[in-house]
């Protein structure tokens, strides 16, 4: 992608000379993105700086630190994997499904973006978030303090305190689901700027969905629930995952979002 050209660190680049340098970069929303960088810099050197790092392809929410998530603005740093809007759909899907839930746990958490946006639904409720990939955890951190949650560090089910087994109401996975050999297809945003182990699902992007479905039962409350997202393809695998460990499974799709869901359910 091209540079953009230097500006004077007094000198505060204009809304168009922005515009234009992101337009040139490929940048379909240019506008709202220099809005967005431009609001968000504090100084003029800063906001050449977020400029010149969107021009090189690295992700917008990157760029100014945030993401916005479920009505949130969700902290993110460089390192760590970016809440999509589609898994909003998977936080509706929860909300809807265990509104009475008092504990709930944020596995694979990335940002914890889904965990603070659980907490926020749900009210007083007692939040975990794992993952196992620190730069996440760090991260996560920043987010679901502010919900009065717990993060902790470790692979699955392994970074969570035992006294949580039995006890979960909702367990939200957004487990990596992308086939190993097809990250090479991903946008240039994923591919070069979000961890592999967010993203690599193994063989056929389920790996890491039937660990989740072979532990979820012994986590779950009765009547308790476990969200996982996955693709339109891989979603009839991870239903039947999900019912041969035991668990009442459905499908949610959203058309809209391209998102689909699958729920199972502890009896």
């Amino acid at each position: 992608m091209p540079s953009v050209s230097p500006v004077p660190p007094s000198t505060p680049p204009s809304r168009d000379r922005v515009v234009d340098a992101l337009r040139s970069a490929g940048c379909v929303f240019a506008e709202d993105e220099a809005e967005l960088i431009l609001t968000t810099a504090r100084t003029p050197a800063e906001a050449a700086a977020m400029t010149e790092r969107r021009v090189a392809g690295e992700p917008l929410e990157l760029v100014v630190g945030w993401a916005e998530f479920a009505g949130l603005r969700i902290t993110v740093a460089p390192g760590v994997f970016v809440p999509r809007r589609r898994t909003e759909f998977l936080v509706e899907q929860a909300l809807d499904r265990a509104s009475g839930a008092t504990v709930v746990v944020d596995l694979c958490c990335g940002s914890g973006a889904v965990g603070a946006a659980l907490a926020a639904g749900l009210g007083r409720v007692e939040l975990h978030a794992a993952d196992i990939d620190p730069a996440a955890v760090r991260c996560a951190r920043c987010n679901v303090a502010a919900v009065g949650g717990r993060v902790h560090q470790g692979d699955l089910f392994e970074a969570l305190p035992g006294g949580l087994r039995g006890r979960v109401g909702i367990l939200a996975a957004n487990v990596p689901y992308v086939p190993s050999e097809e990250i090479g297809l991903l946008p240039p945003e994923a591919r070069d700027h979000e961890p592999l182990v967010a993203l690599d699902g193994g063989t056929d992007g389920l790996d890491v969905l039937r660990r989740v479905a072979a532990e979820a039962p012994y986590w779950l409350a009765p009547g308790g629930c476990v969200l996982v997202e996955t693709s339109r393809h891989q979603a009839p695998a991870a239903v039947t995952a999900f019912e041969r460990n035991g668990l009442t499974a459905s499908l949610a799709v959203s058309e809209e979002r391209h998102a689909q869901v699958v729920i199972g359910v502890r009896p």
